[in-house]
């Protein structure tokens, strides 16, 4: 199987060294819009360097999408009518409705399709995925998560990112679908830009807190925050009838508890998402190539996708609006 990889950024890359340990991977490529960016890229991972999205597609069996936002629907088109199977980043595209709008495109066409998020591949995740579908937490009473990015992005980035609940929150949002196999039924958002004005700007939020309530009325609380010094601190509590247990509570944790008598954690503390995630990005590739080889269904779909983007503008709408949002008030399709 020949792979082309898009986009040469931050995660271009550790797809690449992924895919060179992958089984039946015999030939990556890579190209990006800086060129000479896949230049360098080539050159320390041991890939081929192409010029242009096209030319990498031309000669491809399948296609990883690792460009920014806004490209990501031109090149999830440009795969599809070459019928390559294409694994692309999330988000599908900036907005809901061309999200929407793709999605159908996609399930228009028997190709295969698989969405980045890497969290479904994530062995703690995975784990408490386990003890909720076995039984072994019994009634699920409540669900909390928090996510820490240790500092803001750059302008640009940020710019076009879609926001911290199109980029950032969304993770959470794919993550209590993933763990819970349950929609929302309603939220309630409230965030601010605090004393970071490059957020200000661009009618973005520093930190925010939200609640949702499942479709079996199983209530979430939620908290984001572009800046902890102290790491990337991303935690799942999970409250249920028989058990509770929490995902990202370890000697890494950015956080220490100040009980008489219990010890800080071991650390160091997690410091970047890749690192964090590493091996959810590495099982998130190698299950994209048995997709491609048409050895199993794709673990999360365009409409994942979409379904998350939905949740998403639902906790943009009611923070800006400061009322609590029914998700039947956004467009599914």
């Amino acid at each position: 199987m020949r792979v082309a990889i898009l986009g040469a950024g931050r995660i271009g890359p550790l797809h690449a060294r992924t895919l060179l340990t992958a089984e039946d991977v015999e030939a990556i490529s890579i190209t990006d819009v800086l060129d000479e960016r896949a230049v360098e890229v080539a050159a320390d991972v041991g890939l081929e360097h192409v010029p242009s999205p096209d030319a990498a597609m031309d000669q491809a069996d399948a296609v990883v999408i690792a460009a920014s936002t806004d490209d990501h629907p031109g090149l999830i088109r440009a795969a599809l009518g070459r019928s390559l199977p294409v694994f692309c980043e999330k988000p599908l595209a900036a907005t809901l409705a061309e999200s929407i709008e793709l999605m159908h495109e996609v399930e228009s066409l028997d190709v295969p399709f698989h969405l980045g998020f890497q969290r479904r591949f994530d062995p703690a995740y995975l784990q408490a995925r386990h003890l909720i579908d076995s039984g072994e937490i019994g009634d699920i009473h409540s669900i909390s998560m928090r996510t820490h990015d240790p500092e803001p992005a750059p302008e640009d980035y940020v710019a076009a990112s879609g926001g911290m609940f199109g980029d950032q929150s969304v993770h959470d949002l794919d993550a209590l679908r993933f763990l819970t196999a349950q929609e929302a039924a309603e939220v309630y958002c409230s965030g601010t830009a605090r004393d970071f004005p490059l957020y200000a700007r661009h009618d973005d939020y520093a930190v925010a807190v939200a609640v949702i309530q499942l479709a079996d009325g199983t209530p979430v609380t939620l908290a984001w925050a572009r800046h902890d010094p102290l790491g990337h601190d991303v935690r799942t509590e999970i409250f249920g009838s028989r058990d509770s247990v929490a995902v990202g509570l370890g000697p890494r944790t950015p956080l220490r508890s100040v009980e008489p008598g219990v010890p800080p954690p071991a650390g160091p503390p997690w410091r970047s998402f890749l690192d964090r995630w590493a091996a959810g990005y590495r099982d998130e590739l190698l299950a994209f190539v048995d997709v491609a080889r048409g050895e199993r269904a794709s673990p999360c779909t365009a409409r994942d996708g979409v379904e998350s983007l939905r949740l998403a503008e639902a906790l943009r709408l009611s923070a800006r609006e400061g009322r609590v949002v029914r998700l039947s008030e956004v467009p599914s399709s």
